[in-house]
């Protein structure tokens, strides 16, 4: 079911013009954008390929509050649109007919997954990238008394024998199995031969932790939080590029594990823009990543900064995609 949610806001005052999307501008619709303020501000859409309330509507949500705060939009509305893995939503939104680009969709590296066991109908090129907004970071944890210390034994042991070291994370093909698959491989192993117990809530998984029913987990590091402060779990390793801050926990990179991997989160647009139609929403949500509003909103909810607009992020969408589907393939789960 298909459910609207949009929020009124008035009129605001019109954010400065940036200098370099003036000089790409032609002279008349620059003059066009100086006489006719309308032209500054735009009515946007956004689409949840989600149920209200999980971290992709929290995103939508933000950038709505941030935008229409911080006057660099007029309005914008948020429509849910739940089911598939965020495939249902991508595509409904990469169907409706041209001329209405003023549009955005919230995706992320689930909805990577998610495409690369769909239809080959269905595929991330279907839709315009226009930028990567923020990241969380992976967390493998262990029983505290496990004699696995560190990422590096974990490796070691996968790399020994991956039929005799379970891993318990998200449902089959989530992100959490990707990681598994990529840490298989980047251990030397087989992901083919992987043991990895799914789970359909971090409830279930942690307990199944605690009690020593899977060798270690893979997770976000709220999920772990309670756990960790009681002293029944230990991390043993982040998924980040560089060390967290904050976070004493070294990363899979410093152990000799050559993984990264970021939960991150963006929004592409409609397929079929002009190169003007698409520079308006890449400047718009440039505009918007810069404002105080939004910094303060992403630290609040403790999100990394992942910022990565235009022809950047549509590079790292096409790697990224090539990356989680050869993930998937490695263990049975992708064409």
């Amino acid at each position: 079911m298909l459910s609207a949610m949009v929020r009124p806001s008035a009129e605001r005052s019109i954010p400065r013009l940036s200098h370099r999307f003036m000089r790409r501008l032609p002279v008349f619709v620059l003059a066009g954008c100086l006489a006719g303020p309308a032209l500054a501000q735009i009515d946007l859409r956004i689409t949840v390929p989600a149920a209200p309330g999980g971290a992709w509507d929290q995103t939508a949500h933000a950038i709505e509050h941030a935008l229409v705060e911080s006057g660099t939009a007029r309005s914008v509305g948020v429509i849910n649109i739940p089911g598939g893995r965020g495939t249902s939503g991508f595509a409904e939104f990469v169907s409706r007919p041209a001329g209405e680009p003023n549009r955005l969709i919230v995706l992320g590296l689930p909805m990577l997954a998610g495409l690369a066991r769909a239809k080959p109908s269905l595929a991330i090129e279907s839709a315009t990238p226009v930028a990567r907004l923020t990241a969380e970071y992976f967390a493998i944890a262990v029983p505290a008394e496990s004699p696995i210390a560190t990422a590096r034994d974990l490796a070691e042991a996968l790399r020994g024998d991956p039929a005799k070291v379970t891993l318990g994370g998200g449902a089959l093909g989530s992100v959490d199995h990707v990681l598994a698959a990529l840490l298989a491989k980047a251990a030397g192993a087989e992901p083919a031969r992987l043991a990895y117990a799914p789970f359909f809530g971090p409830g279930e998984m942690i307990a199944a932790l605690v009690e020593g029913k899977v060798a270690a987990a893979i997770g976000s590091l709220r999920q772990f939080e309670e756990q960790l402060a009681a002293g029944r779990l230990r991390l043993i390793g982040i998924s980040s590029s560089e060390r967290l801050e904050g976070v004493e926990v070294p990363t899979l990179i410093e152990q000799g594990i050559g993984l990264e991997l970021a939960n991150w989160r963006g929004v592409l647009g409609p397929a079929g823009m002009t190169a003007a139609e698409r520079e308006v929403l890449v400047e718009t949500i440039d505009r918007m990543v810069r404002t105080p509003l939004w910094q303060a909103i992403r630290r609040k909810k403790g999100w990394r900064d992942a910022y990565l607009a235009g022809d950047d992020f549509a590079a790292f969408l096409r790697r990224e995609q090539a990356r989680v589907t050869d993930a998937l393939r490695s263990v049975g789960l992708a064409k």
